[in-house]
């Protein structure tokens, strides 16, 4: 007589579910706040370069515009004198024999000399200034840190010490701005000379 023994199946082990570990998932989170982290830091130093950029070029314009608009006062001009601005409103030439270099320009358009533009940098507190017969003032530009800017030179570029005739009036702006936040200290120098044109 023979036994029969039922056919059986090994029983396998139940599968675990699938999934990733507690170690796999802190490991990955760390990696995608990595990645994010540097998206954010490279997105703020884009931001930093265009604030720095745009900064740099819209002071480029303003000294084109500056500067072309205060030669082309002095090349039509009947008359101009580079003095001392006082700062209550005063402006005063310089006598025979001084240097002729001060901290303002007084440009005459005619003969007539109740219509002028005055040029000048306000020495308390840095400013760069436009005013005219009407008493219009316009403040052009801040941080300005030479306290002589306009001087009337002759054409090798010596100082004069005495109104000539042919004087080339040298203007020299010079800014400084203080270190901020993500921005270094910036430093930029703005220079020009400008004759009267014969009329």
């Amino acid at each position: 007589m023979k036994l029969l023994v039922p056919f059986s199946t090994p029983t396998r082990a139940c599968s675990p579910k699938l999934g990733f570990t507690l170690v796999e998932i802190l490991i990955a989170m760390g990696v995608f706040m990595m990645l994010i982290t540097g998206v954010i830091f490279a997105n703020l130093f884009g931001l930093k370069m265009f604030q720095i950029n745009k900064n740099k070029i819209t002071a480029t314009r303003w000294a084109r515009d500056t500067m072309q608009n205060l030669t082309d006062q002095i090349h039509g001009c009947n008359s101009v004198q580079v003095g001392t601005y006082t700062t209550n409103g005063g402006f005063a030439g310089f006598l025979p024999g001084e240097t002729v270099q001060g901290n303002g320009l007084l440009i005459y358009p005619t003969a007539n000399t109740t219509n002028y533009t005055l040029y000048y940098v306000n020495l308390p507190d840095q400013t760069f200034w436009r005013a005219d017969q009407s008493g219009n003032t316009v403040e052009l530009a801040d941080s300005v840190t030479n306290q002589v800017p306009f001087s009337a030179q002759d054409a090798f570029g010596n100082v004069l010490t005495n109104n000539a005739a042919n004087e080339v009036i040298h203007v020299v702006l010079e800014f400084s701005h203080p270190a901020s936040y993500m921005m270094g200290a910036d430093y930029y120098k703005l220079e020009t000379s400008v004759k009267q044109r014969v009329q």
